[in-house]
């Protein structure tokens, strides 16, 4: 793929979260990312032992901030030709689309991920 100019809209594949953002720079194997909406929250959970609760550091992982940068792997972002959702608006669909994909199987993984889930829901619309 050849490279994308700065100020393209992007869907961006960050770690387990999915953006859509805005590339601000390119950085050879990175684009730097300024995140305009979130598509899919980051699942909770230790990346590195997806599924497991014992023995691992069940990490708490917030979305990225609305306007916060990150370098993201150039494999990892694609044009985005839609429409730019709201920010928390588009936070609130995948918190809640996450939190609905959780509640499908009651096990150990997803109550501790929904638990992690709800803490960050009353930190992120707190009033």
């Amino acid at each position: 793929m050849s490279d994308m100019e700065q100020g393209t809209i992007v869907k961006a594949h960050y770690k387990t979260g999915i953006y859509i953002g805005e590339i601000v720079e390119d950085r050879n194997r990175f684009y730097l990312v300024k995140v305009l909406a979130v598509e899919k929250h980051p699942m909770q959970g230790d990346l590195h032992n997806p599924g497991k609760t014992e023995n691992v550091f069940f990490h708490q992982r917030k979305a990225l901030s609305y306007n916060e940068k990150a370098n993201v792997q150039k494999e990892a972002v694609k044009p985005h030709d839609g429409v730019i959702p709201n920010y928390k608006d588009s936070l609130k669909e995948a918190v809640n689309a996450l939190k609905m994909k959780l509640t499908r199987r009651e096990t150990e993984f997803n109550q501790s991920a929904k638990s992690q889930l709800d803490d960050l829901e009353r930190q992120y619309f707190r009033e």
